[in-house]
């Protein structure tokens, strides 16, 4: 069956240009789905952590079996509740070998591994026709972003993003009121994430990444980098602790800005900035993410609508000006924690303020709704909004659903990528502590040798190459 994979791969990488979907291409994919009445097959990938909470929601929906475990550390404290959980499901240390055995009996994948290893997993499994549910953000480089998205298309498979308030009644609500016109003409965004992160307090002067420690027994330590650039091993990269490094992860705004930005990106129809500004960086330094950044996006006029600005803050000190009126925001308790504790209530919690040509709205995050501020001015509206519509699934029950074909995604690549490229420009100009100006239609950065080379990142480890050609 390996042989199969990579006779699979080396085929689609040399014909793909001219065959495109072709009836002798499509022939060479399992592309096995769940029927309206019979439960998704779903392998699972990362099972430890989000992951395993990931597996549960799936799980609880009644709409899937889990039939694979794959993580490169089973039998680590933070994988071994999903084994026990599912004792039934074979086990895998290597995503390669589980689709090499069981590619024909998978109907979906989830990815829920960290950051730099989504890529190869997501495109292994779609162009083996795969469905797959990817969490957040899709990858880690926008070139790996962009071949992700070519991919959902050349493929045909549905896809969804693991941003979860995407289905909730923020989707439902700023959907509603921008298509009655009640949010138009917006002009600016403060998006904000002030909660103490992994990476505060950490020595910020370094040069060199950390020696290495013994490479725990359960794990593949090989396999856990994937196609990133060998690092040795090092507490302090993995069960989480990769979100802090520019190797790895996308530090805070890419953990949170796919929950508080999300539903803005959409409906106000952003996509890409063509200028990416950062404006404060605490701390700043080569290897993990700053203490405390101030990152400025400027998206053009769409159609009928202003020019727009999104300004990012993240540290524990670092508020963006708060309009008047806005009074103590609650925190929405149905928010999911963060793998590393509860989300602790602070003066500022988690969320955006929207700044229109008359109105300005203020929300949180994840399925969080907004408010009209100040109260008068809440009141003064309340009889012209429309009524919003409740949410038919939670967004794990959505992908299971289109998988069978009863739903359509709301978070697909198509949606989520251009997002996730947000994210993936944001972090680019933290590391290099640079303004970039990016040109939208050939998705170039146009002042900066270095920054248009990281659109691509490092090449891949040897070994990793086949997944890009995919």
């Amino acid at each position: 069956m390996g042989t199969n994979r990579r006779d699979f791969i080396r085929n689609v990488s040399l014909g793909a240009a001219g065959l495109a979907m072709s009836g002798s291409l499509m022939g060479m994919i399992s592309s096995k789905r769940a029927s309206a009445n019979e439960r998704v097959n779903l392998a699972c990938c990362g099972i430890g952590n989000q992951g395993a909470a990931d597996i549960m929601a799936l799980y609880n929906t009644g709409q899937c079996n889990i039939v694979a475990l794959c993580d490169t550390d089973m039998g680590a404290r933070h994988t071994t509740r999903m084994m026990e959980q599912f004792p039934n499901a074979p086990r895998f240390q290597d995503f390669r070998v589980m689709f090499d055995k069981m590619a024909n009996q998978i109907d979906a994948v989830l990815i829920a591994t960290p950051d730099h290893s989504h890529f190869p997993i997501t495109m292994l499994a779609m162009s083996l026709g795969k469905a797959v549910f990817v969490e957040k953000p899709l990858a880690r480089t926008f070139h790996e972003v962009e071949l992700m998205m070519q991919a959902a298309l050349r493929y045909g498979v549905v896809t969804q993003m693991g941003n979860q308030g995407h289905s909730g009644a923020n989707y439902f609500q700023f959907k509603a009121w921008v298509e009655a016109g009640i949010i138009k003409d917006v002009t600016h965004i403060n998006a904000h994430m002030n909660n103490p992160r992994r990476w505060h307090g950490w020595d910020t002067s370094i040069t060199k990444f950390p020696s290495g420690d013994p490479i725990p027994s359960t794990l593949d330590w090989d396999g856990w980098v994937a196609a990133a650039e060998m690092r040795d091993f090092h507490r302090d990269f993995v069960n989480g602790q990769w979100r802090c490094w520019y190797d790895f992860g996308l530090g805070a705004l890419g953990d949170w800005g796919a929950h508080i930005i999300d539903t803005a990106h959409r409906f106000l129809d952003l996509g890409l900035p063509y200028e990416i500004n950062p404006i404060k960086l605490d701390g700043h330094n080569s290897f993990f993410f700053p203490q405390a950044s101030t990152i400025d996006f400027k998206f053009p006029e769409r159609g009928n609508m202003p020019a727009c600005n999104i300004t990012w803050y993240d540290g524990i000190d670092n508020f963006p000006p708060l309009p008047d009126g806005l009074g103590n925001v609650e925190l929405d308790p149905d928010i999911p924690p963060p793998s590393d504790g509860a989300i602790q209530p602070i003066s500022l919690n988690p969320g955006k303020e929207i700044y229109s040509k008359d109105l300005v709205f203020a929300g949180g995050t994840h399925a969080s709704t907004l408010s009209i501020i100040p109260e008068e001015k809440a009141r003064e509206m309340q009889s012209k909004l429309p009524d919003v519509p409740r949410s038919p699934s939670d967004h794990y029950a959505n992908f299971l659903l289109a998988v069978k074909g009863q739903e359509e995604a709301r978070s697909p690549f198509e949606i989520s990528g251009p997002l996730s490229q947000v994210f993936s420009l944001g972090v680019m100009a933290q590391f290099l502590n640079k303004k970039l100006v990016f040109d939208r239609e050939t998705k170039q950065i146009t002042n900066s040798k270095l920054g248009n080379e990281l659109l691509v990142g490092t090449p891949p480890r040897k070994g990793w190459e086949e997944f890009y050609k995919l």
